[in-house]
């Protein structure tokens, strides 16, 4: 989509909940969904800055498009796409998965799945 594909992203998370919520451990690399009705294509490079609850560090991010959950998906999902973080993204990775340890394996349900 044109703007989106050149924007950065501003992904702040307030609480646990929703970075778990967000959270895609499925994804080789990690991946972090992106709530919003602007749409990409699956294989595009998008740019965010990511914030963790509780961390004043922002975070640079870059990785492909790798999930989209059009408008009017069945059940509860929120419109958006999912980013595959880029490797170089390891240490991030690391730290939301601390965060949510204990969590990762919960039966709740996120926004992808």
């Amino acid at each position: 989509m044109k703007g989106l594909k050149h924007a950065i992203i501003n992904l702040a998370f307030d609480n646990l909940d929703a970075l778990y919520a967000a959270y895609m451990p499925f994804v080789v690399n990690g991946g972090l969904f992106v709530e919003t009705r602007r749409l990409p294509r699956l294989g595009d490079e998008v740019f965010a800055v990511v914030s963790l609850p509780e961390d004043p560090e922002k975070y640079p991010v870059s990785g492909k498009v790798v999930w989209i959950t059009p408008q009017g998906a069945s059940g509860p999902r929120k419109t958006g796409f999912g980013i595959r973080l880029s490797p170089d993204h390891a240490d991030l990775v690391s730290k939301i998965e601390r965060l949510l340890a204990g969590r990762l394996n919960a039966e709740r349900p996120t926004l992808t799945l």
